[in-house]
């Protein structure tokens, strides 16, 4: 949301739509090392609870701040392609070129990132930096500094997500909240450690959502998206795709 209100910013300069886009992403790039290193180094050996409630004050902190700096009000987001659906013989198809647009970014992200942790020895880095820390250390690995690119690199791809959602939510200071609970429950329904998952639940809910808004009304979206998160949890809390089981007690 931040980075998105940075790209506005610099439209509302009149420069082109690229260089705004360009310079959310690095915004968000660096704000999520700034959050890595100022907020969540000093609880990263504490229990997991504090970074939760870290991150939880950092949104906070962040929606206010944003309405103080831009304002609460909506605003429209510009787009570089057009948002009319394509048109096919005498009608239209709810496609448009800029989601096209969409889902070509997403999915070249997804195998940008697929490929950075499977084929390249930063990836491996990353990932033994997050699952044993302790022993990527006696290795060699600068643990803290992959622990930053992680969450610059995360955030980078938040900013993404915030450019590519703005133009239909339009764009005010809690215009990301609906789309953090869609993005969770579609984690959970796939399973938080299988990336594979990640993608199934969130077709899953985009596909499950779009029926309810046809057939029962939008204003009932958050309602299933809810009933489904309480489903998985009581059912299969691990997600379908996970590949860790659960703890039974």
């Amino acid at each position: 949301m931040v980075s998105t209100f940075v790209a506005a910013t610099i439209l509302d300069r009149h420069a082109s739509y690229w260089l705004a886009f360009v310079a959310a992403l690095v915004a968000g790039l660096i704000m999520g090392a700034v959050v890595e290193r100022v907020l969540i180094r000093p609880v990263e050996s504490k229990p997991p609870i504090n970074a939760v409630i870290v991150t939880l004050g950092l949104l906070i902190l962040l929606e206010s701040g944003a309405a103080m700096i831009w304002g609460g009000s909506f605003r429209a987001f510009p787009t570089p392609f057009g948002i009319a659906g394509f048109k096919v013989g005498s009608g239209r198809i709810a496609l448009s070129p800029f989601d096209l647009f969409t889902i070509l970014a997403v999915v070249g992200v997804m195998l940008g990132l697929l490929v950075l942790f499977r084929w390249t020895s930063m990836g491996l880095r990353m990932r033994a930096a997050a699952f044993e820390p302790e022993v990527a250390r006696l290795l060699g690995v600068r643990v803290g500094r992959m622990f930053t690119l992680g969450w610059a690199l995360a955030a980078g791809v938040g900013a993404l997500g915030g450019l590519l959602v703005a133009p239909n939510v339009l764009l005010y200071p809690n215009n990301m909240d609906t789309v953090l609970v869609f993005g969770f429950t579609a984690a959970i329904l796939g399973g938080l450690d299988s990336p594979i998952g990640a993608i199934v639940g969130g077709l899953v809910i985009g596909f499950a959502l779009s029926y309810i808004a046809g057939y029962l009304g939008a204003e009932l979206e958050s309602m299933g998206a809810l009933v489904i998160l309480v489903a998985v949890l009581m059912v299969r809390p691990e997600g379908v795709f996970s590949r860790t089981a659960p703890r039974r007690v």
